[in-house]
């Protein structure tokens, strides 16, 4: 069954429901979404991942199996929902709907074998997706599983737009490893759009004036926009700007479309904080 109302069905009005019942025929990474008014209503996030496992699986299974869904927005500071109408501007990208470090990372044992699929339903870009530590194979398209003789090795995988890809690794060097779209941009959020580049500009004494008209001034950007969610500036209501995180040696500078792998050595339970080991 199709969903795209005036070709396969009706579309569904407010009040109605339609119900979709169908015999599944192939496994893999598939996505769900509207195909009705998609520029209002997958804008707004109606979509989501639908995982379909094969009866019998052949070849290797793997230790851990995670799945992301990527998304873009424009959500303009201070507002309460993104702006639908966007085709160009997306200031918010998102893991499973959030932006680090609201992402969960990926908790793993060396020597698992590590299966992640990650599904694009973003508006308008393609999401060069890189991994730090390792090196992955591309094992499965949303058409479905690539023979092993067409494999290479990656780091990046290019994900476009409407489509799925399944990459696989062996978690053989411990350590916490970034996992992130390449976009700069993209790991960034509500700061690299619509501010004037300041960088090496002299504002020296400038703060400090501008603070006498208006209490809690501070300039962004003098030397990049790095240290801004590190100095814990207040920012707009219902705003996502880069904020980052504290790592394990300094403070984590990216934010958006990343999260990390966490690969330990002694760990009893994936439930276990890899923090403490």
């Amino acid at each position: 069954m199709d969903g795209v109302g005036g070709l396969t069905q009706r579309a569904i009005p407010p009040g109605e429901t339609f119900k979709y019942e169908f015999t599944l025929w192939q496994h893999g990474t598939i996505m769900y979404h509207s195909h009705h008014d998609e520029m209002t209503q997958m804008a707004l996030g109606m979509l989501g991942l639908f995982i379909i496992h094969p009866r019998e699986p052949k070849g290797p299974m793997p230790d851990r199996d995670f799945a992301y869904l990527l998304s873009e927005w424009k959500i303009i500071p201070g507002t309460m929902r993104p702006d639908p109408m966007e085709m160009t501007e997306f200031n918010v990208l998102t893991l499973n709907g959030k932006v680090f470090p609201g992402t969960a990372p990926m908790i793993v044992k060396t020597g698992d074998r590590v299966r992640i699929r990650i599904g694009n339903l973003s508006a308008m870009d393609h999401h060069p997706i890189h991994f730090h530590g390792h090196h992955w194979w591309v094992t499965e398209t949303d058409a479905g599983v690539i023979p092993e003789s067409a494999r290479w090795p990656e780091v990046t995988v290019l994900v476009p737009v409407g489509s799925t890809r399944t990459v696989e690794f062996i978690a053989n060097n411990p350590g916490d490893w970034a996992f992130h779209c390449h976009m700069s941009h993209h790991v960034m959020n509500q700061m690299g759009h619509n501010l004037p580049n300041l960088i090496g500009v002299n504002k020296e004494g400038f703060d400090k004036r501008a603070k006498q008209a208006v209490p809690g001034y501070m300039t962004m950007g003098e030397a990049g926009m790095a240290e801004m969610g590190e100095m814990g500036m207040k920012v707009p209501r219902n705003s996502l700007p880069m904020i980052g995180a504290k790592g394990p040696h300094d403070y984590i500078t990216m934010g958006g479309m990343y999260t990390n792998i966490k690969v330990r050595d002694h760990l009893e339970s994936y439930d276990q904080d890899p923090r403490l080991v």
